[in-house]
């Protein structure tokens, strides 16, 4: 996924979505679906970024920010 090292979001409040996952060995098509998930994610009214890393053994974190409760509710049903 590529992304800036923090996101540019604006002065508190806004809202979090947390996602973590464990990779297998192999992509599996893996990086593709995520690029296009940030990209339709970007989209949605009240997306403010996203940061992500992923150490060595496969372990990730995904922290998406959004302006509302009800902008992450929106997201999540389109």
């Amino acid at each position: 996924m590529t992304t800036s090292a923090f996101s540019k979001t604006p002065p508190p409040p806004y809202y979090a979505v947390i996602f973590s996952s464990l990779r297998t060995p192999g992509d599996h098509g893996y990086a593709q679906m995520a690029e296009k998930m940030v990209a339709l994610a970007s989209q949605q009214p009240g997306f403010l970024g996203i940061e992500s890393a992923r150490g060595q053994d496969g372990f990730g974190i995904t922290v998406s920010y959004w302006a509302s409760a009800e902008a992450i509710t929106h997201w999540q049903t389109h």
